[in-house]
């Protein structure tokens, strides 16, 4: 974890004290990502968070995040820090709306982004990350299937499995979705050796101008494995501070107003409180919570 500060040292004391494996987004500040046990995207995380060995899980992420955890890990107490740090795509959607829509592409199966509330998932038949969205489609034995809520990411799984219809859900992440091909050419005039790297929640006219379209986790794969020494990283900008301490031979120009204000209102302070009370704690119905361990380990089981 390298050198840390005081109240990092406290944090880490504290959560070996009290059980607690701490699990951060790769978008979460600088200073939260150093004092986790695990930092990630959502694919990793809900891997981590259901084999997690330790008895409690405190989750530096969006809402949605903390849910499934404790959907998948019923069991372990789950914290999430600051209760109030959620996603606005994950809410764009309503369990009446969706039955509606299901209603009018009957027989399709419902493919739930992870970006949704635990209520919505109950109402869907498998879940996705932006890592596994394509190989989640290509697995159903359907010709049709419903991908909610995310527009941009179900427009890139069409693009890729053109052999079954996607129908599309009208959400977005802001963040993703205010990226434009005018703010990328405008970084790659400045660095015009640098490769581009989206993430698949950007608009259609942003990936077609990438030189490699993934996720978070597929983002520091890419740089690693790449002969190039410079990228363009089309995604939240937190992510950047996770490159350079995992490839740091290597040079990564963000995207100054690629900014999650929700991701970023955990800091090392309401850590510290959380585990000092641990809590707030993540309430979910048992129902609610069976419901939602189908399409998550649906999801899971796919190698």
């Amino acid at each position: 974890m390298g050198v840390l500060s005081p109240l990092q040292e406290r944090i880490r004391q504290l959560a070996d004290e009290r059980d607690v494996i701490i699990l951060a987004h790769n978008y979460q500040v600088p200073e939260v990502q150093d004092i986790a046990d695990i930092v990630g995207d959502s694919l990793v995380l809900a891997m981590k968070a259901r084999d997690a060995p330790r008895s409690n899980i405190l989750f530096c992420g969006v809402d949605f995040m903390a849910e499934s955890a404790k959907a998948i890990s019923p069991e372990k107490k789950v914290i999430h820090p600051v209760p109030g740090s959620r996603c606005p795509m994950a809410h764009m959607v309503d369990v009446d709306s969706l039955e509606l829509f299901k209603r009018e592409h009957p027989g399709a199966p419902v493919v739930a982004y992870v970006n949704t509330t635990a209520e919505i998932k109950a109402h869907s038949d498998i879940c996705c990350t932006s890592a596994n969205a394509v190989k989640v489609v290509r697995s159903l034995d359907a010709e049709e299937v419903i991908f909610i809520p995310d527009s941009n990411l179900g427009a890139y799984v069409q693009s890729r499995v053109p052999e079954k219809k996607v129908h599309l859900w009208a959400g977005y992440c802001h963040v993703h979705d205010d990226i434009t091909p005018e703010q990328i050419l405008e970084v790659k005039r400045k660095y015009p050796d640098a490769l581009i790297m989206v993430h698949p929640e950007c608009r259609m006219e942003v990936i077609e101008m990438a030189d490699h379209v993934t996720s978070t986790e597929g983002m520091l794969r890419f740089a690693s494995s790449s002969d190039a020494g410079e990228f363009i990283v089309g995604t939240e900008e937190g992510l950047v501070h996770r490159l350079e301490k995992e490839v740091p031979d290597k040079i990564f120009h963000r995207l100054d107003t690629a900014v999650c204000p929700n991701m970023k209102k955990i800091g090392l302070k309401d850590v510290l409180k959380a585990l000092e009370n641990m809590g707030p704690v993540v309430e979910l119905d048992p129902e609610i919570i069976e419901k939602n361990r189908a399409p998550l380990e649906r999801m899971l089981a796919l190698k």
